[in-house]
């Protein structure tokens, strides 16, 4: 007011008041009047004049206003509102999914799915604040729309604040019709404190982030949860706060999932907790994750595939940059990319191709694409993708494929193992992971011969119980000074067909 910036008081705004706020701003209807310093107390004054608007004006400059104020109000009373911003979801069975809509010239229309992707759908996701985009449909996937087609040929950085801001042909040219119409899937869900598929459980209600209560999920929200985020199956519901205290609110609801649902949104809910939980209590969830790399030798080098609508496809590496290589990697939690060629064709779907990432994504699913199952390619071009914790054992110059010197692959280099520092425990692992059994003798003093290259500079510490020697915990100096002499050996159980039958 003048040169002034002022909070409003919250009893003295009304939804009338909130009708002309968000038509001035272009912001559509308002959805939520919020008191008590919702979004924060404000600085300076508050203003000293009360609106009384009709509701019908196009902005609040034409309201009449009321001086003085009828209550007296401190920042703990300011004023809050949420208005239906210029994009909206519709047909979608929540305000987080649908045909994306937008606002322009006071009418709402669709939106093209010309080239609709991933960072697209993001930036719809974040103006609206629904949590991470978890697929951009198009082909009018929630139905077509009616009335003007706004926007064609997005292309969206994923940064931007609103989709009005991202590139576009001209307001209302296209060639296109309803029949293409884009859409997308919000995520009312997120994992926090881990990776995109591991965390703390954190729903949304309105706008409103809240963890949930330990004791009130189970195997079949699980499943939900996981879903949802495109993570595959649950792989582990750990308790007690396992991914750190959140903040802000436990849930004061429970779901009551079936199991078989495609949102938590669509999932019953007990309006009272069993328990009476608090941020001790927060739930956390380890997914299978939405991206993998397969027949490489270890979980961070191989062939990239990612999990999209029930089902794993391959990557086609025409058009990638480096930077998709990396994203990757540190989804996986794999360390850096070492590098990326295409030597293992797969099989099945190519879900995309032409993947271009600005590398501050925390999945690959969020980087751009020519959209899922857009591609003009072949198995023969399925990437492939090594990281620097890339790490597999292997025998060599033993009689068997199960018997030999141990060398580990540490990116891409290959070393021998110190005797000294390999016990009973990692040839468990070795052996384990190589599918040869169990360990039948450990040997020292390059019992298969002096290695080359460098001894491994660091020492495994495996439990026993791990599936392969990537799980086990190291140590990055080791306890000896060691040289080829002392290169340990392995024989495992498997390296005879042999077998004991009916034995007693």
């Amino acid at each position: 007011h003048g040169e002034t910036w002022s909070t409003v008081c919250d009893a003295d705004f009304d939804q009338q008041d909130a009708e002309v706020v968000c038509r001035e701003l272009g912001c559509g209807l308002p959805v939520e009047v919020l008191e008590a310093a919702a979004f924060g107390r404000g600085e300076g004054q508050v203003w000293s004049e009360e609106l009384q608007c009709r509701g019908n004006e196009s902005d609040i400059y034409s309201c009449p206003t009321s001086s003085p104020l009828r209550h007296k109000c401190s920042s703990d009373g300011d004023a809050g509102l949420v208005c239906a911003d210029s994009v909206r979801l519709v047909d979608g069975g929540s305000r987080c999914a649908g045909r994306v809509e937008v606002l322009h010239r006071g009418q709402w229309g669709t939106v093209c799915g010309h080239g609709w992707d991933m960072r697209d759908a993001a930036v719809v996701c974040r103006q609206l604040r629904c949590g991470e985009a978890v697929d951009a449909l198009s082909d009018a996937h929630f139905g077509p729309g009616s009335g003007p087609i706004w926007m064609d040929g997005v292309d969206c950085r994923g940064s931007e604040s609103t989709l009005k801001h991202c590139g576009s042909p001209r307001w209302g040219k296209n060639n296109c019709e309803h029949s293409l119409d884009a859409g997308i899937i919000c995520s009312g869900v997120r994992l926090v404190g881990g990776s995109h598929c591991s965390g703390r459980v954190e729903v949304l209600r309105g706008e409103t982030w809240s963890t949930v209560c330990d004791a009130d999920f189970d195997q079949q929200d699980a499943e939900v949860v996981c879903r949802e985020l495109g993570c595959g199956l649950p792989v582990e519901v750990l308790r007690a706060a396992a991914f750190g205290r959140g903040e802000g609110q436990v849930w004061s609801e429970e779901l009551q999932c079936r199991g078989n649902e495609s949102q938590i949104h669509f999932c019953p809910t007990s309006s009272s907790l069993k328990h009476d939980c608090s941020h001790e209590n927060d739930v956390g969830l380890v997914c299978s994750v939405s991206v993998r790399l397969v027949d490489g030798g270890s979980r961070c080098g191989g062939r990239v595939e990612v999990f999209h609508r029930g089902q794993w496809g391959t990557v086609c590496i025409y058009g990638a940059n480096v930077k998709a290589a990396t994203v990757v990697c540190r989804e996986l939690g794999c360390g850096d990319q070492l590098s990326g060629q295409n030597s293992l064709p797969g099989s099945g779907q190519i879900w995309i191709s032409h993947v271009n990432c600005n590398g501050s994504e925390r999945t690959l699913k969020n980087c751009g694409s020519l959209g899922w199952g857009e591609h003009n390619c072949n198995h023969y071009y399925d990437a492939e993708v090594i990281c620097s914790g890339h790490r597999k054992p292997r025998l060599t110059d033993g009689p068997h494929l199960c018997s030999g010197r141990v060398e580990v692959l540490h990116g891409e280099t290959w070393s021998t193992v110190c005797d000294a520092d390999f016990d009973q425990q990692d040839a468990e692992v070795v052996c384990r992971e190589l599918g040869c059994g169990l360990p039948v003798e450990v040997l020292g003093a390059a019992a298969f011969g002096r290695g080359e290259g460098q001894v491994w500079s660091e020492e495994l510490q495996c439990r026993g119980n791990e599936s392969e020697i990537y799980f086990c915990p190291t140590s990055s100096s080791l306890k000896h000074n060691c040289s080829h002499d002392s290169d340990v050996g392995l024989i495992c159980s498997g390296h005879t067909g042999a077998q004991l039958l009916s034995g007693l």
